[in-house]
């Protein structure tokens, strides 16, 4: 038996070592063979979906509100002691210095991550911005992102946090951060599908074991997730899609 491990395209290129280790350790210790599954994209990820070849899920918190109450999908992990947070963040040169300097009109770069954006429209409520009232550039990377940013073509740019904090020191040095989350409530999920139902103590019991034998740390480094994973139960999941409902309203 093999099965599909996906994980959502929102990692920094210098993650994907990180996750084939974790692939190859979570198949010598389960005993179930995993074929990782690394979508370049949203538009990807969702015709995988589609097609229901997806069986364990690395999502993203708003990939997995839909996947969990509209599919039945099956919240099992997330990481340990990582947060989904945001970063609005500017060229330096740009004369912006805070959220309240954006104006409408306004030009912003974002990767079609949709919990990224939800947060960030939250974010800009300080300055009476809403959705509406923006021009939003869609791009491919966080990379592209604040390449815009830096070159002047966008007032702003909307990041995952962990992605802000892997861009290179130099790009860094270049880009002004106006705001940043600080919720804590929400974050990457581990996702099993119903069908793999009798397999998921094994791949659980796996993956929740990283970081418990020599060699691990390794592992956790290439994927900037230090602390590992932690259990995560169904009623966890529903207060972390509740929040988000919240966030929407």
């Amino acid at each position: 038996m093999t099965l599909n491990f996906l994980v959502a395209p929102d990692f920094a290129p210098e993650r994907f070592a990180g996750w084939h280790m974790l692939n190859t350790a979570l198949q010598r210790r389960s005993g179930i063979h995993l074929h990782l599954m690394t979508p370049s994209g949203a538009s990807e990820q969702a015709a995988v979906l589609a097609a229901d070849q997806a069986d364990v899920i690395y999502a993203n918190p708003f990939d997995a509100a839909d996947m969990v109450r509209a599919r039945g999908f099956i919240p099992f992990a997330r990481p340990a002691e990582r947060f989904d947070e945001m970063v609005i963040a500017t060229g330096a040169e740009s004369g912006l210095g805070r959220v309240e300097d954006l104006r409408p009109g306004h030009r912003i770069a974002m990767t079609d991550n949709k919990d990224v954006k939800l947060i960030g429209l939250r974010l800009l409520e300080p300055a009476d911005l809403t959705e509406s009232l923006l021009e939003w550039v869609a791009v491919d990377s966080y990379q592209a992102a604040a390449r815009m940013a830096i070159k002047g073509e966008v007032q702003a740019a909307f990041f995952l946090a962990d992605a802000f904090a892997s861009l290179s020191r130099m790009t860094r040095s270049q880009l002004q951060v106006l705001v940043e989350s600080r919720i804590r409530d929400i974050s990457h999920v581990v996702l099993a599908h119903p069908r793999i139902a009798g397999e998921l103590p094994r791949i659980k019991a796996a993956l929740l074991g990283i970081g418990a034998t020599a060699g691990d740390a390794e592992i956790l480094d290439a994927l900037g997730l230090p602390a590992g994973f932690e259990s995560m139960e169904q009623e966890d999941a529903e207060f972390m899609i509740d929040l988000m409902d919240t966030l929407l309203d």
